[in-house]
């Protein structure tokens, strides 16, 4: 492919787990309008909970997450007891008779958390809100926190899916980010989850990191292999140096240009699908079997904050500093800040600080772009059946994108609207089309590819 084809199409953009996306948060959703929202829930809705947990023993320099260094525990101590307040303020507010279909506990790294603690969060947990009996429950897992006890801790809580980040095993390139793990940890760590009756294992791969080349790509491939993960994801490294100070460690001109992390994209993604594992939107593989490849086979993979995924709950509840939620009627984000996170809560106030009220627009807008995030192609019949009348001049747009494409990236006929192969690499930019947000405000993207 072209050079100049990929510069002129794979530019930064949002990587769409939202929309609007983050930046377009306001303060003018609060605590107040969250309580409201929750109140709206009705029994039998379900819910997917997020804890996030931001703190981890060492800080990676290529993290875009919300988190920060601590070497000590007393931090996280304190943090837990905020956390409880914040459960027990939010499952007043929730009617008992919603379920909770899965939980997640992010970070950061959750699994800092001593055990003994970690079963006391899952039981204040569970004492407040109904679990159902085959909720998944899912760990974001930092291979170097790990002992016996940590993991008969996340068996007893129920683990049933185990995510590692993996990035690349390369020495040099593990040098470059600040994080030095080895592939025998990772394997520990996924022999000694599967023991456990853990069914999935997650490992993420990162590629167009700092001193990473097709060799590289192609050897930590090789080994994640061997570990016969259930699924794979396959991240474009994001350098966000203005949003994410740590980033300003990495050397940028160690960095590959968008020509060569394509390149690498593509000979990860090949080697995936080559052993088997099924292509899943835009950067996720999946063993045929796994409950992600069936849920996008079904037409019924959504995309939130944590990717793509195949919960379909109701509402999805943060819990914690930064976190975000969503709610049939938009997003709420609290207070980033750990103390005053820790200060609201113990008071018990809800400590959301901005997010976002949908309208019928954002909702049409919200839909096509999911669904080409997730299935590279949108009905025009569906979404008029969707939302009715409201959606006409937004399919109009979608016409006359597809009218003015020159380049092979989009076919148009019968009512469907549909990403090639040639543009699917390239979704998120055709998905920026669709958004009437991007390119107001100061929000800067990284790269779409």
């Amino acid at each position: 492919m072209q050079k100049e084809f990929i510069r002129k199409h794979g530019g930064p953009a949002p990587r769409y787990t939202s929309y609007p996306t983050a930046p377009h948060f306001h303060d003018g959703i609060d605590g107040d309008v969250y309580a409201r929202w929750l109140g709206k829930l009705t029994p039998g809705q379900t819910l997917s909970l997020y804890i996030h947990i931001p703190w981890c023993d060492r800080l990676c320099w290529f993290c875009g997450c919300n988190t920060k260094q601590t070497l000590k525990y007393d931090p996280l101590k304190t943090y837990l007891t905020a956390l409880e307040h914040e459960i027990e303020t939010i499952s007043g507010l929730i009617d008992p008779g919603c379920r909770v279909t899965a939980l997640h506990l992010g970070g950061g790294s959750p699994t800092m958390l001593r055990p003994d603690d970690m079963v006391a969060l899952n039981q204040a947990l569970r004492s407040r809100f109904n679990f159902d009996a085959d909720a998944e429950i899912s760990v974001e897992m930092d291979p170097n926190d790990l002992t016996a006890d940590r993991y008969d801790a996340l068996a007893a809580i129920g683990m049933t899916r185990a995510s590692l980040g993996v990035q690349d095993f390369d020495e040099k390139v593990q040098q470059a980010i600040n994080r030095e793990q080895t592939f025998e940890q990772t394997r520990e760590v996924v022999e000694q989850v599967r023991a456990r009756g853990v069914r999935s294992v997650n490992c993420d791969v990162l590629y167009g990191l700092p001193h990473q080349t097709r060799r590289t790509i192609d050897k930590t491939i090789e080994q994640v292999l061997s570990l016969a993960p259930d699924r794979i994801a396959l991240f474009g490294y994001a350098h966000v140096p203005w949003m994410k100070a740590n980033q300003k460690m990495i050397d940028e001109s160690a960095l590959p240009d968008i020509t060569e992390r394509f390149a690498q994209m593509n000979r990860a993604a090949s080697a995936l699908t080559s052993a088997g594992y099924t292509a899943i939107g835009i950067d996720h593989f999946a063993l045929p079997g796994d409950s992600l490849a069936t849920a996008a086979a079904a037409g019924t993979m959504r995309r939130n904050f944590q990717g793509y995924t195949s919960d379909t709950a109701d509402a999805l509840i943060g819990m914690g500093a930064s976190s975000i939620g969503q709610l049939p009627q938009g997003y709420v984000q609290n207070q980033p800040s750990t103390g005053e996170y820790q200060r609201q809560v113990s008071l018990g106030q809800l400590p959301v600080v901005r997010g976002f009220e949908l309208a019928t627009e954002d909702r049409i807008r919200a839909r096509i772009i999911e669904l080409l995030m997730c299935d590279f192609a949108f009905s025009f019949a569906a979404i008029r059946h969707e939302f009715g009348g409201a959606v006409e001049a937004i399919l109009d747009e979608a016409e006359y994108l597809a009218s003015c494409d020159t380049d092979g990236m989009i076919e148009f006929s019968g009512g469907l609207f549909q990403v090639t192969a040639k543009g699917k690499p390239f979704v998120r930019s055709i998905a920026s089309a669709f958004d009437g947000y991007f390119g107001t405000g100061s929000a800067r993207h990284s790269l779409a590819v």
